[in-house]
């Protein structure tokens, strides 16, 4: 028997874990773009669910986004090689980024997932698996540090939100490139990747490469062990601020004194997800906006209310902290 080689079998090793809860029968769709990272991914998918036969399904869904010449073609190039693969159900979806908010990589991203979603209802998908690897997740680590993006951002991106699954966060990006090589795959370039114009590309270009010359290779895999880390904590912290957001709970909204006695840590994620509770968006939600909200509990003298995004006002009235109607505001 010929001997698999190491990258291929490490790529298929983390999609089978990634995978191992599904029940028999489950539909799994990949996210393939053509990129090494998703194109690895797919085929290790497909061959991981072809050995459950019957029990496996997967099919792929390619998003056109419309951004570069050519952006069609390559969509139904890569939706080709799936249908030949025996990938099944296939689907391209081109989606709409102008008008979206944030700049040109928050807007893909919003119209990505938007239509990764819809395709995952449509079909009636249990999970649709993303190709981010560990070099990603180094990388998103580097930029929330850059952002001043607290212990939320460095969690970086998570294993498994709602239907999305990223099983390759523990795989190096030269295995998924390796893996495709040895597999005979052609992967697409992404001019995205490597334009200036870009942060992650920035970032994937010279700042994380400066950091591996400078600290050694071992810097990626500690970047990316430090946002699971982050990660675990959060959920602890989470789990403890839903129970305190609660207890906190009163007749107008939520209790000062209540508040008071809680740890900071814990406090700002109450207040954050009161925010979110009362509409504002976690996008425009800034550390600014809570920590006015914190203000109105731990430096109390008398001030105005504080404006959330969605044209959310919020004041303290007496021992509580209420939302306020805008217009009455004096």
């Amino acid at each position: 028997m010929a001997r698999i080689p190491a990258p291929v079998a490490a790529v298929r090793s983390a999609v089978s874990r990634g995978l191992a809860d599904l029940p028999a029968g489950a539909l799994v769709l990949v996210a393939c773009s053509g990129g090494a990272d998703s194109l690895a991914l797919a085929a290790a998918a497909h061959f991981v669910l072809g050995r459950r036969g019957a029990a496996g399904r997967v099919g792929l869904v390619t998003v056109d986004h419309g951004l570069q010449e050519g952006s069609e073609r390559r969509a139904r190039s890569v939706a080709a090689w799936a249908r030949d693969a025996g990938f099944d159900p296939v689907r391209v979806s081109a989606v709409t980024v102008a008008g979206l908010p944030g700049g040109p990589e928050a807007a893909a991203r919003t119209a990505r997932y938007q239509a990764l979603e819809a395709a995952a209802s449509d079909l009636g998908a249990a999970a649709v698996l993303l190709g981010h690897t560990r070099d990603d997740q180094a990388e998103t680590v580097l930029l929330a540090l850059a952002r001043g993006a607290g212990p939320r951002g460095l969690s970086g991106m998570p294993r498994r939100r709602g239907v999305f699954r990223r099983p390759l966060l523990d795989v190096s990006r030269g295995d998924t490139r390796k893996a495709c090589a040895a597999l005979g795959l052609a992967p697409w370039e992404d001019p995205h990747n490597t334009d200036p114009a870009y942060a992650r590309a920035r970032v994937r270009g010279a700042a994380l490469p400066a950091l591996v010359a400078e600290l050694g290779p071992a810097v990626v895999g500690n970047l990316a062990r430090t946002a699971a880390l982050v990660a675990a904590d959060n959920a602890a912290l989470d789990e403890l601020a839903a129970e305190a957001h609660e207890r906190a709970r009163s007749a107008g909204g939520l209790s000062a004194a209540a508040l008071a006695g809680l740890p900071a840590a814990i406090r700002g994620r109450v207040l954050h997800r009161w925010a979110r509770e009362l509409g504002a968006p976690g996008g425009a939600l800034a550390y600014r906006h809570v920590s006015a909200l914190d203000a109105l509990v731990t430096d109390w003298h008398g001030q105005g209310p504080v404006f959330l995004p969605a044209g959310i006002a919020v004041a303290r009235r007496g021992s509580d902290l209420v939302r306020v109607v805008a217009a009455h505001i004096k």
